[in-house]
């Protein structure tokens, strides 16, 4: 059985996180998919999420989006 590499187990829960992002974007502000993307990617959040040395995307996509939040409310 091939174990999956640390870089590979980063970038599924990072993308999982990143959609969950988008879905909650979207049921609290009532856009569409195309615009809850463009407000999660351009999210100061996203550089600190992508960095697999930040570890973020261990966290609870929830924990995650009240972070994106309070990142946007600056």
């Amino acid at each position: 059985m091939n174990q999956l590499s640390h870089h590979q187990v980063a970038s599924y829960l990072t993308d999982y996180a990143i959609s969950e992002l988008v879905k909650y974007v979207m049921e609290d502000s009532g856009c569409s998919v195309e615009e809850a993307m463009k407000s999660v990617y351009d999210s100061p959040l996203m550089d600190a999420l992508q960095d697999e040395d930040s570890e973020l995307y261990v966290q609870s996509p929830a924990y995650l989006y009240e972070l994106m939040q309070q990142f946007s409310a600056r």
